[in-house]
């Protein structure tokens, strides 16, 4: 007797049914769509809160600007700021509104409203929304920004009137099909609860913004607090307001998509080619730790001379001195890296560690990795990078960055300078030791009235590798190995 062929079961025993996925509508902003899982929610309320400063206007002005250049017009109601105003900031990030406007593409509505007007009972939001209409359909816009939503609220001496006119709103929303964005400031839960609290349960998804100081740096956060029919990245994500708008950047994959190791490259150096057993792996994690003085750099930069004399790029990330001095020190052990730089082989970034957040750095050197395309990426020195805030803060950039590197190919090589006398117990000084496949000692030692440079390969993944201490030398031709 044939065998009954079983119908898939859902969870809760029923057929399971083809899931419906909800219209989403892009926000044109670097990393958001990846954390709401392709854009706002298409003909409903999204609801964009923080307090002062937290750059809520601002991704709110984005995305209307990015909708209305696609082909869906929009419209901004301003209840604070002026019309012109608006132009002015939007222009200062190089967004163009008046060639929008005059293509009927974008309007900018100014709302603000007379306090008396409003506390006499004279004022209906009704009216607001009748005048709403007719633009909305004359230019058949498909998304608007309501900011500052709070601002008309709090003019009302009625909480019970407040709740009746933004109901009024929320349905005209839903009931002409618009993609909407509802911004509100907030206070800290710990000052006083949100008076507006009731919006999150309303709007059919919520974002909360925020910028906070952390060791005299500032940093920016965002969070998707719910969204309906949707899922969401649940994380907080960091992200920066520079001259090109606002830019995100979430962990994108729970999943590791590193690419497998390349064939061998040398390290600059025949002799040290010949303790790892041929060069550094390509496309892998390097670790170079040593005291102050021992070679860390030069040892760096003879790697980084022999990849550009190769022809492969290399993307040197200097937290220690300026791309001039590092230049000109590299001289006297007989490397030339001006030519290299010249031939736009390498590029080196230095950066004052404490001067912005982890973020903006993690921004710019990603944004580096994606225009310059190195196979090699130099960090010096990662001990600097407790500066940019805290040491959580630097080893979430180190990770970011050891992982950017592999999911491209890129080898990865990271300087780090020791402090104390116990120099294995400290190696990678942030905890990133264990997920690095090389690593590289560097230390003094005094032999016979003399300081003496000594080198060991601590380890080399899938590799043959010297468990020796070698003694070497710093000269003006390079870094030789001394002979015993």
């Amino acid at each position: 007797m044939a065998r009954a062929k079983r119908r898939p079961q859902g969870r809760a025993g029923g057929p399971r049914k083809k899931t419906k996925e909800l219209p989403k509508v892009s926000t044109g902003i670097a990393g958001l769509d990846l954390v709401l899982g392709g854009g706002l929610p298409a003909g409903r309320v999204t609801l964009l809160s923080g307090g002062p400063g937290s750059g809520k206007s601002m991704i709110g002005l984005q995305c209307l600007l990015h909708g209305a250049a696609g082909g869906r017009p929009g419209v901004l109601v301003m209840f604070e700021e002026r019309a012109a105003a608006v132009r002015q900031n939007a222009s200062g990030l190089g967004w163009e509104t008046t060639r929008l406007e005059k293509k009927n593409k974008l309007y900018l509505m100014d709302a603000r409203l007379d306090p008396e007007a409003v506390i006499s009972g004279e004022f209906s939001i009704k009216g607001l929304l009748a005048i709403l209409d007719q633009r909305i359909k004359a230019m058949r816009a498909k998304l608007i920004l309501i900011d500052a939503a709070d601002a008309l609220l709090h003019l009302y001496d009625s909480p019970l009137r407040e709740r009746r006119e933004l109901y009024t709103l929320h349905e005209w929303l839903l009931d002409r099909g618009l993609t909407a964005i509802m911004t509100v400031k907030t206070v800290p839960q710990e000052e006083a609860p949100s008076q507006y609290a009731f919006l999150d349960f309303m709007a059919d998804c919520v974002i909360h913004v925020d910028q906070r100081v952390t060791s005299q740096i500032t940093t920016r956060r965002l969070r998707v607090i719910k969204y309906r029919g949707s899922g969401y990245g649940r994380n907080e994500y960091p992200f920066i307001i520079d001259e090109n708008g606002i830019s995100i950047i979430p962990i994108t994959s729970n999943i590791l998509q590193h690419r497998a190791p390349g064939p061998k490259v040398s390290s600059g150096q025949a002799w040290l080619d010949n303790l790892l057993g041929g060069g550094f792996k390509s496309g892998t994690s390097i670790l170079i730790a040593g005291t102050a003085g021992a070679g860390k750099s030069t040892m760096a930069c003879a790697f980084t001379q022999a990849a550009c004399l190769r022809g492969e790029r290399v993307l040197y990330l200097n937290f220690e001195e300026s791309a001039e001095a590092m230049v000109s020190n590299m001289v006297s052990p007989g490397l030339d890296l001006q030519p290299l730089i010249q031939t736009g082989k390498l590029v080196v970034r230095s950066y004052l560690p404490e001067a912005m957040g982890v973020e903006e750095h993690l921004f710019r050197a990603l944004k580096d990795l994606d225009e310059f395309q190195p196979r090699h990426v130099i960090v010096d020195a990662i001990s600097a990078c407790k500066r940019m805030g805290s040491e959580q803060a630097a080893f979430e950039y180190l990770m970011r960055i050891l992982n950017a590197c592999k999911e491209r190919g890129a080898t990865c090589i990271y300087i780090n300078q020791t402090a104390g006398l116990d120099i294995v117990a400290e190696i990678s000084g942030i905890g990133v030791s264990s997920i690095i496949d090389t690593i590289i000692l560097l230390r003094h030692l005094p032999i016979g009235g003399a300081v003496a440079r000594q080198l060991i390969v601590m380890k080399s993944r899938g590799s043959k590798h010297s468990e020796q201490f070698h003694e070497f030398r710093i000269t003006d031709r390079g870094i030789d190995l001394v002979k015993t």
